[in-house]
């Protein structure tokens, strides 16, 4: 199949691509523009892959993007593209607005025009996937309460907002015009290539460099943290597999407070970086509290029983074993790292935590 995907040089669009080049013989097309977040490092290995071909551009381009459409001839979008950091939200919400809303939108539109086009087989089995979050649904006030696919949307931060948004224009779209769209709502991804902005490369590149470790609050807000290379592969299983119009909820299950993520992070790097930055005797030393970000949720958990029982996912790494992966690769891979740090990163870490 040709597969279309936004946003793929982005942390979890890149991990779909490298798994549907590693384990598929489908055609992939990665849209992106490359903002500070988009890194093609992260798809290096594909460079000379016959199945992957890269354009830089803004989904908002309906120009460009339909003339995409019509050259690709996607079997599959898979919409990643989004501005996706809260903190970023809170001080500057306008760029996701335009992206994730205006962007969704234009997507939306250039592949419904498409759909129109198609006759046979490869009307059957075109499918609109939009990947979207768990933030949609605010937070959760009980201990043994969890995000269904029917709970109700109450965003928090304009991140979340946009995204709610989004959500209901994909819904709109299939009712409205017949778009085959499926949506999926996953909780909060880490691994490899991972931007360091985000709480577990943060604290991980931090330690390294004897910086403090900035815990909101009390660091008692609960997330569900999902390894990326299982979400990928759940995102490649809804988008060829999942019954149109269906949501799925995406979820690791596994439940940590952040002041517990960074603890084990800091007992880790004992274990496999001893050797620290002068003047460090442990890395947990380094945690510092900071003060908590407006409208942060406290509790985040997702029920995933719906995508284990119709399609058969269950993530394939615990906790222990996926964080000890991404500890292990950000202590092999210090030239991604450094490139990364070089540029816009590196002011916008300035900004928001010294």
């Amino acid at each position: 199949m040709n597969i279309l995907i936004t946003g793929g040089a982005g942390f979890i669009g890149s991990a779909v691509i490298r798994h549907i080049i590693a384990n598929t013989t489908d055609i992939v097309l990665n849209i992106d523009k490359l903002t500070y977040a988009g890194n093609l490092e992260s798809l290096a290995s594909l460079s000379n892959s016959p199945r992957y071909r890269f354009s830089q551009t803004d989904i908002c381009d309906q120009q460009a993007i339909e003339a995409h459409f019509a050259d690709f001839q996607p079997d599959i979008v898979m919409h990643l593209a989004a501005e996706s950091h809260v903190d970023r939200s809170i001080t500057g919400s306008a760029a996701f607005m335009q992206t994730n809303i205006i962007g969704t939108y234009t997507l939306l539109e250039v592949a419904r025009h498409y759909y129109e086009t198609l006759i046979g087989d490869k009307k059957s089995r075109f499918r609109f996937h939009h990947i979207s979050t768990d933030e949609v649904y605010g937070d959760l006030e009980n201990n043994d309460d969890l995000f269904t696919e029917a709970t109700s949307y109450a965003p928090s931060s304009p991140y979340s907002a946009s995204k709610a948004s989004s959500d209901h224009l994909v819904r709109a779209w299939n009712r409205t015009y017949g778009l085959p769209v499926v949506i999926t709502n996953c909780s909060n991804n880490y691994g490899p290539y991972h931007f360091p902005e985000k709480l577990i490369p943060l604290v991980i590149l931090n330690a390294l460099d004897g910086k403090p470790l900035p815990v909101y609050g009390n660091g008692q807000q609960i997330r569900d943290w999902l390894y990326v290379e299982d979400h990928a592969r759940a995102l490649y299983l809804v988008a060829t597999e999942a019954k149109i119009g269906e949501t799925y909820n995406i979820g690791g299950h596994n439940e940590h407070t952040n002041i517990e993520v960074v603890q084990t992070i800091c007992t880790l790097l004992e274990e496999l970086a001893p050797n620290k930055p002068h003047g460090i005797i442990r890395y947990a030393d380094l945690i510092t509290y900071v003060k908590d970000r407006p409208g942060h949720d406290l509790r985040y958990a997702i029920d995933a029983s719906k995508i284990q029982q119709s399609l058969g996912w269950t993530p394939q790494e615990t906790f222990t074993s996926g964080l000890r992966k991404t500890v292990e690769w950000y202590l092999k891979n210090t030239t991604w790292v450094q490139n990364v740090k070089s540029g816009e990163y590196q002011n916008w870490v300035t900004q928001h935590y010294q």
